[in-house]
C-alpha cells in the first residue's frame, strides 16, 4: 500500500510517498481503509521530532482518520467488516490502510460523510471540552478565541455559538476573520493591526468571561489582561511555537483562573464529563448545528504540503489528506 512516510526528521517537505507492506491486525485490532485523514499541528511536531513523545524513524505520518473496517484481528468484538468508523492514532493515518485498536474507534452516523467525520474529530473534541468541561461557558458569556481561523479555533467559534456564547474571534487577516464571522463569531479582532486588549474591552465592556488559546505566543498575555474579574483562561496548545510566560501578578490581581487539559488527561480524570461531551458533540454534528470548514483536500502524495499549510499558518479550518484522490490533484 501507499503511505506518507517520515524517513528522517525535518520540515513537512521531508515527507515522502512510499510503498509499504499492508498492516496486519494484532489481537484486538482492526484494519481500516482510510477514506480521509485530517492534518493536525502535532503531526508537524512529530515529523520534526519536537513532539512530547519521540517516535523513531521511519514511520507513517498522520494521527486522525475516518474510513471503513476491512479486516478484523483476533478477539475483536463490537466491530464488523464494513463498519464506517473514525479514530485517532499517534502515527500511521496518512496511508491507504491503518491498523488500530478496535476499542479506540467510534462509529460514524449514516447521515455523516467520512470527510466530515475526519474533520470533526480531535479539533472539535478539544474545542468542545475546552468550552463545556474546562471553561464551563454559559449562554450569553463573552468568549475570546485566539487563532480563531485554525482547526481548533474555528471549531471553538462554531461550537461556542451553538452553546449560546458570544464569541470574539482573534486572527491575523481580514479573510480569516470573515470566515469566523460566517461560522458564528459575534465580533472579530485583527491582532496584527489592532490592540487586542483594548478591542476586547471595547466589545465586551467589562472584559471577556473566558479565553480559549490554542496558539500561545505574545497574544496570550494580552488576552489574559482582557479578561474580567474571575475570568477563565484555557490553554489548549502552542501553535505559534512559543510557550508564553504569564506574569502571576495578573492572576493575583484579576482573580483569573488559568487552566488547561489534554484529551488523554480528561479521559483519565473526568471520564463522566468526557462521555457527556462526546455524546453532546455527536448530536450537534448530526443535527447540523455545527459543521467543519474544510479549506483544502490533498492527495496522499501531498501530505507534506498539507502539513506545511499548518506550519505556515495558512490553513483555515481543517485540511484533509485523501488517499483515494488522484495523484497530482490540486487541493480544493
Amino acid at each position: 500500500m501507499r503511505a506518507a512516510r517520515c524517513l528522517r526528521y525535518g520540515p513537512p517537505s521531508s515527507i515522502s510517498l512510499e510503498e509499504v507492506e499492508d498492516p496486519v491486525p494484532a489481537d484486538g485490532e482492526v484494519v481500516v481503509e482510510v477514506a480521509a485523514a485530517a492534518a493536525n499541528y502535532p503531526d508537524v511536531l512529530v515529523v520534526a521530532d519536537r513532539y512530547q513523545v519521540h517516535i523513531p524513524v521511519p514511520f507513517t505520518v498522520g494521527s486522525e482518520f475516518a474510513g471503513i473496517v476491512r479486516t478484523l484481528g483476533p478477539g475483536v468484538r463490537g466491530v464488523a467488516v464494513g463498519d464506517r468508523v473514525t479514530g485517532s492514532v499517534l502515527f500511521g493515518a496518512f496511508a491507504e490502510r491503518v491498523a488500530v485498536a478496535a476499542s479506540s474507534l467510534q462509529p460514524v452516523d449514516p447521515s455523516i460523510d467520512l470527510a466530515t467525520a475526519a474533520a470533526t474529530g480531535v479539533a472539535h473534541r478539544t474545542a468542545y471540552h475546552a468550552l463545556r468541561s474546562v471553561a464551563r461557558v454559559e449562554p450569553g458569556e463573552w468568549v475570546v478565541v485566539l487563532g480563531a481561523a485554525g482547526g481548533v479555533g474555528l471549531a471553538t467559534i462554531g461550537l461556542g455559538a451553538a452553546l449560546g456564547a458570544r464569541m470574539v474571534a482573534a486572527a491575523s487577516s481580514p479573510e480569516k476573520l470573515g470566515l469566523c464571522l460566517e461560522h458564528g463569531a459575534a465580533a472579530a479582532i485583527d491582532y496584527r493591526t489592532e490592540d487586542l486588549k483594548a478591542r476586547v474591552k471595547d466589545i465586551t465592556g467589562a472584559g471577556a468571561h473566558a479565553v480559549i488559546d490554542p496558539v500561545g505566543g505574545p497574544c496570550a498575555e494580552q488576552a489574559l489582561r482582557a479578561t474580567r474579574w474571575g475570568g477563565r483562561f484555557v490553554t489548549v496548545g502552542f501553535a505559534s511555537g512559543e510557550i508564553p510566560r504569564i506574569p502571576l501578578n495578573l492572576v493575583l490581581l484579576k482573580g483569573v483562573v488559568v487552566t488547561g487539559f489534554t484529551l488523554g488527561g480528561l479521559a483519565r480524570n473526568q471520564p463522566e464529563e468526557q462521555a457527556r461531551d462526546i455524546a453532546e458533540l455527536a448530536e450537534l454534528v448530526r443535527s447540523g448545528r455545527t459543521r467543519p470548514h474544510i479549506s483544502a483536500t490533498y492527495p496522499l502524495e501531498g501530505a507534506g504540503r498539507a502539513l506545511a499549510d499548518l506550519a505556515g499558518r495558512r490553513a483555515m479550518g481543517k485540511v484533509l489528506v485523501v488517499p483515494g484522490a488522484p495523484a497530482g490533484a490540486d487541493p480544493r
